[in-house]
């Protein structure tokens, strides 16, 4: 006997959860979007109205409590002083409505507003846009300064200059969508004698954490990937694809201090790939070799110093402080500083 509660077309219960799905979906997204936009209303109300658009008010924090006071009575929690002061901020750094993006809650903006640096701001709130950042995912890349990384990684003008000219698109090349340092405290390697494999569990473990910090675009594609050349089998530790660059970043994990063997290796694991596994609308294959000690020498005096697709990175097992992160970021410029100088010393020479 025929089941009398089995669906003829249980098709239709999956379509029809999903259509429920998305219009809660777009309902949450409504609600947070008119929240934000009230949000943003009362902070300007508050700056205009009652600040008489002075940034630094003599409307004081006894007004704002009272203020306060009235509307939570009315209207409920929310509405604290410090929630005001926020929207007071808020209204400060997105003065124009039409750069509020729709898709972030009012706890991302909560977070956006406490960076100072305006076209940092923007760009976080761009990317936390396009990505769909959660708010700890947001947190965690403003507190280990991916913006001033990934700007301190292009060879052109200094940090602020290029935010200022650029502040809507990043990264042109392959280069631009690879950092330096890599931060993985997330892996918890607190035993100085992990090994390489305890490296690669790490991230396996830890792979949406892991995609994060390589950047935008990235998705896994396999572990110990096996290419074979004459009867001799390689195994490349990790292997990722990047929708925008459309190419496949081959990843090797180093522990130690970065060898030339080791840029050798690389090397040859893309050319094989690009033989052996890409085809004909795929760019070609950039390589990764992450280490835990990076050599200038190494970089210098390797194909690393005019390769475009063959790259070296330094990962961190720990997060330092925010002052250690500034330091390295400084050497970095001063380094690229230093390189332009040479090249354009090069080129009056040539003259």
């Amino acid at each position: 006997m025929e089941n009398s509660n089995a669906l003829d077309n249980p098709a239709i219960l999956i379509e029809i959860k999903q259509v429920i799905e998305q219009a809660r979906k777009q309902v949450k997204q409504t609600v947070n979007h008119a929240m934000v936009n009230a949000y943003w209303q009362i902070g300007r109300l508050i700056v205009e109205q009652e600040q008489q658009g002075a940034t630094r008010a003599e409307y004081g924090k006894t007004q704002l409590a009272l203020l306060s006071t009235q509307l939570t009575a009315q209207f409920g929690k929310g509405y604290s002083s410090r929630n005001l002061r926020n929207m007071r901020s808020f209204y400060l750094a997105f003065s124009k409505w039409q750069t509020v993006s729709a898709k972030l809650s009012w706890s991302h903006y909560s977070t956006l507003i406490r960076i100072e640096n305006e076209n940092a701001r923007l760009w976080y709130m761009q990317e936390a846009s396009q990505q769909n950042w959660s708010v700890r995912a947001l947190e965690r890349q403003i507190g280990t300064l991916y913006y001033e990384r990934l700007l301190s990684s292009k060879e052109k003008q200094p940090v602020e200059q290029e935010a200022q000219q650029n502040t809507q698109v990043l990264a042109e090349s392959a280069k631009d969508y690879l950092r330096d340092p890599y931060i993985l405290d997330f892996l918890n390697l607190q035993d100085k004698s992990y090994q390489e494999n305890d490296l690669e569990q790490g991230i396996i473990n830890n792979l949406q954490q892991f995609l994060l910090e390589l950047g935008k675009g990235f998705a896994f594609v396999e572990r110990q990937k096996r290419i074979r050349f004459d009867d001799e089998d390689f195994y490349i530790d990790l292997v990722f694809y990047n929708f925008k660059l459309k190419c496949f970043l081959l990843l090797d994990l180093k522990i130690g201090k970065l060898k030339h063997q080791d840029i050798g290796q690389m090397d040859t694991y893309i050319r094989l790939y690009d033989d052996l596994h890409t085809s004909s609308d795929d760019n070609p294959t950039i390589g990764l070799v992450l280490c835990s000690e990076k050599s200038e020498a190494v970089v210098k005096y390797s194909v690393l110093s005019d390769q475009k697709q063959l790259f070296a990175a330094k990962y961190l097992a720990h997060l330092p402080s925010e002052e250690e992160l500034r330091i390295e970021l400084q050497k970095e410029r001063a380094r690229v500083q230093a390189q332009l100088l040479n090249q354009q010393g090069r080129g009056e020479n040539d003259e």
